[in-house]
């Protein structure tokens, strides 16, 4: 009986109205459509291959391999990890290292398990504030005193003549007065360094970036 019912109410319908849900239908699923690739899934674009030149956001080196700090990056980049180094002697953290990653980095790396040629990576580096609060001592950022900028690059195709690229990234320190020009002259004696122990992992601490695992990893 209720098959009947929708049946003639069907029939009573004048076929533009029907047009127009079947129009609805159309806007809606494009709209779904457009919703899951802005938020990086499969169908993103900008999620595979080389994920960040397709972004349209500003990377950490031009054509030419000059490096400089991503212009809006906290609004264009992906929150990666922070890092608080600890205050020798004393109590709380030393420097607060605040990461963001370029957009569709986060997703290619879950895809591959390494970060695609073109990722940027930009590290936050803050003197840190440290005093007593409601849930006991606590360290915050307080000064920013730079940043640190690395751009893959696994073809090496800046490396010849520029000192600040090789081992796969471009590697530089900015200080806050100068954002597009570096205080790095060489990676290997200004960089790397601090970053041997994680030779293994192409350089970067991955074990710390909770959202290369995925959600409620």
């Amino acid at each position: 009986m209720a098959g009947e019912r929708a049946t003639r109410a069907a029939r009573r319908w004048p076929k533009a109205a029907w047009r127009g849900v079947g129009l609805g239908v159309v806007i809606a699923l494009a709209g779904c459509g457009k919703v899951d690739r802005g938020l990086g899934g499969a169908e993103n674009p900008a999620a595979v291959g080389t994920p960040v030149a397709a972004s349209g956001a500003d990377l950490g080196a031009d054509t030419n391999g000059t490096l400089h700090v991503p212009k809006a990056y906290r609004d264009a980049y992906q929150y990666l990890g922070t890092w608080a180094p600890a205050n020798d002697p004393g109590v709380g953290a030393k420097e607060m290292h605040i990461v963001y990653a370029s957009p569709g980095a986060i997703a290619a790396y879950r895809r591959a398990g390494r970060f695609a040629d073109g990722t940027t990576l930009v590290k936050e580096v803050y003197e840190a504030g440290t005093a007593p609060m409601t849930t006991g001592i606590v360290s915050r950022p307080a000064k920013l005193k730079g940043w640190f900028v690395m751009v893959k690059d696994s073809t090496n195709r800046h490396a010849a003549g520029n000192k600040l690229w090789g081992d796969g990234w471009g590697w530089a320190w900015f200080d806050t007065a100068s954002p597009t020009k570096t205080a790095s002259t060489d990676y290997k004696a200004d960089c790397q360094g601090c970053h041997q122990p994680a030779r293994k992992t192409d350089w970067i601490y991955s074990e710390g970036y909770q959202p290369l695992k995925g959600p409620g990893v």
